[in-house]
């Protein structure tokens, strides 16, 4: 249906057949308010924050078996990410490569 204005009236009209029918009321959409968020920055004084998830992989400086781990892409899009980890204990980080 296509609305149509038919001299001082609207109406809905059947693109297919031809059907006209007059419009009873017109409902207009809310208006919605965008918010914007704020990003969160974890700085110096959230440094004791951990945001990362903690698996068990041991330390190779200090033997721990905690480890914090994230995922980059460093190398090509059409290879592995760079899998990185950061000990718990002694904040030493290392990488593998999968």
């Amino acid at each position: 249906m296509t609305l149509k204005r038919d001299g001082a009236q609207l109406v809905f009209v059947c693109s297919k057949c031809g059907y006209s029918e007059p419009v009873k009321r017109i409902v207009k959409p809310l208006e919605r308010k965008r918010t914007k968020s704020a990003i969160k920055v974890i700085g110096k004084e959230g440094a004791d924050l951990k945001p990362l998830p903690v698996v068990e992989a041991v330390c190779p400086k200090c033997g721990n078996g905690e480890a914090y781990f994230w995922l980059v892409q460093t190398r090509g899009a059409d290879e592995s990410a760079t899998q990185f980890f950061r000990c718990t204990r002694c904040n030493y980080t290392w990488r593998e490569y999968s």
